[in-house]
């Protein structure tokens, strides 16, 4: 009975929180200053790209990718404008110009190009440069200066060199604060930026300051609807929600969404992304119908814009489906489950990643389906499992293929891996510890529902769980995997039904491991999860 209930308490588990994941290479947007000082554009738009991740929303936990600001007024040859970009005027109303300042544009526009490359190396040797020429040519204080350092901080933000990032920040907003005075709409996108820097290393307390001097400055000076103002009104309760003050959190979420939608906006990405977060708070706060009619929104906008050959439709059903799912409704979610698993088999390679999870996720309710039918549909409820079990060995082929294919990898490279393939690495992972654990779970309510007269647990279910544990220690003592505290929790997961199976039938031990190891171990990995939430909080 305590292996039944167990066993629906872990199917009622629905997010995989994971690393995003692309279909493709992920590439920052093209928003590197090349013609003004300013850090940011009036008249242009701060996108953040969209990327879909993994189990429910694929992306939302996260702080926003890599952003590079949109400085991209383009006044330097018109000197109606030199007032607008901050170039300085000479008696013949010509702007000032000299060998540093053409090097200095030239340097960035190479930098930017290299860095759209991939060539982070030879981008951040031009952004030296170009700091170094905006000083010759505009002065030490100069805003040009500013534009210089942000440009490279963010190129440091993004190889995650915070050491070298954080200064040049600071120095880009003393700049602009001595150029235009601390209430300037530039030192409020510089703060934006600088919160963002802190967000990214969770360094909650710090983003939280510099994003509510941001939006300060921004509803001064642009006004209370505005979304860029909006947007750093998001950033800000992503702060807060982190934080654990959800309300705070969900009065700034669904204000930013509101400013979007009144601005025309509400079927885009960015106010989707927002909509997502709305829907995760929610959950966290236990309003799960509250969650649910969020989600059925988002999916309607994605039908009716994108359809059902776009994979961000498929993933606003996936995360409805699984909302359902943890609410009861097992049916609906099934069923748009399953339609979200064809529609990843016309669009993806047939082992893709996502096609596994999709199957797991499915499992999951056709396990959770045979627990229904048991006492009034036993066969019926058995081929619920027979269902389940299919899926499940098909989610642990395609994750044991990623998983070779890291291997692989790490093999020709010699230093391990990272980028994309790292992060399906990680992902495959999770989703073959937790196909494993439920494997076993399942071959425990299949005895059950057997009526099995034999003492002991199934071999199944303890070889699943031995299986589970074992690609734990394999992956990590090969250096494949980061010690997340979600691998961590997945694993700690399989040995303790190990260990309760062992315990259950009165063993002592199973290939090689010990109860008392098993044990031991329970309370190692607990003591390491416990250390790693008290650090981050």
């Amino acid at each position: 009975m305590f292996l039944r209930k167990a066993a629906v308490s872990l199917l009622r588990r629905v997010r995989l929180h994971s690393q995003p994941i692309s279909t493709s290479a992920s590439r920052p947007p093209n928003a590197l200053a090349t013609a003004t000082p300013l850090p940011f554009s009036l008249s242009g738009k701060i996108k953040f790209p969209y990327q879909f991740g993994y189990g429910s929303s694929w992306n939302t936990t996260r702080a926003d990718p890599p952003t590079w600001i949109i400085l991209s007024i383009q006044a330097e040859n018109d000197v109606q404008d030199a007032n607008i970009v901050g170039l300085r005027k000479i008696e013949d109303g010509s702007l000032i110009s000299n060998v540093h300042t053409s090097k200095w544009r030239i340097f960035t526009d190479k930098g930017r190009d290299y860095f759209l490359q991939g060539k982070l190396e030879e981008a951040e040797k031009f952004f030296l440069s170009a700091i170094q020429e905006a000083k010759e040519g505009f002065g030490e204080r100069d805003a040009h200066v500013a534009s210089a350092c942000n440009n490279l901080a963010e190129l440091y933000r993004i190889r995650k060199a915070f050491g070298k990032a954080e200064p040049l920040y600071l120095e880009a907003i003393s700049i602009l604060e001595e150029a235009f005075g601390s209430e300037d709409i530039r030192v409020g996108v510089a703060l934006h930026n600088l919160g963002k820097f802190y967000l990214v290393q969770r360094k909650l307390e710090e983003a939280r300051m510099f994003y509510e001097r941001a939006l300060k400055i921004k509803g001064r000076v642009l006004g209370s609807g505005n979304v860029d103002y909006a947007d750093t009104m998001y950033h800000l309760g992503t702060v807060l929600f982190l934080q654990g003050r959800l309300n705070d959190s969900e009065v700034l979420i669904q204000d930013s969404s509101r400013i979007l939608e009144e601005s025309g906006q509400g079927e885009s990405m960015a106010c989707i992304r927002r909509l997502r977060y709305l829907a995760q708070i929610y959950k966290k706060s236990n309003r799960i119908s509250e969650a649910e009619n969020i989600q059925r929104k988002i999916l309607h906008i994605m039908e009716l814009s994108k359809g059902w050959n776009s994979l961000d439709t498929v993933v606003a059903a996936e995360g409805l489906g699984l909302t359902l799912q943890s609410s009861g409704n097992l049916k609906e979610a099934q069923e748009l489950l399953e339609r979200c698993l064809d529609a990843r088999k016309t669009l993806l390679p047939e082992d893709h990643i996502q096609i596994g999870t999709n199957m797991l996720h499915i499992a999951r309710v056709a396990m959770l389906n045979s627990n229904q039918l048991r006492r009034t549909h036993a066969s019926d409820a058995i081929a619920e499992l027979d269902k389940a079990k299919g899926l499940l060995n098909n989610a642990i082929r395609i994750a044991w293929q990623v998983i070779n294919k890291l291997k692989t990898q790490s093999k020709k490279q010699g230093d391990g891996v990272s980028g994309e393939t790292g992060r399906d690495g990680h992902v495959a992972l999770i989703m073959l510890l937790k196909s494993l654990d439920a494997l076993g779970l399942l071959e425990i309510n299949r005895q059950e529902l057997q009526d099995s007269r034999e003492k002991s647990s199934t071999p199944e279910a303890k070889n699943a769980h031995f299986e589970c544990i074992s690609a734990y220690k394999e992956l990590a003592t090969a250096k494949l995997i980061s010690g997340s505290a979600e691998a961590k929790a997945e694993y700690l997961s399989c040995v303790k039904h190990l260990s309760s199976l062992l315990e259950a039938e009165g063993a002592t031990q199973y290939r090689g491991t010990t109860l008392q190891e098993l044990k031991d171990e329970v309370r190692r990995v607990e003591h390491d999860i416990s250390q790693s939430r008290r650090r981050k909080g």
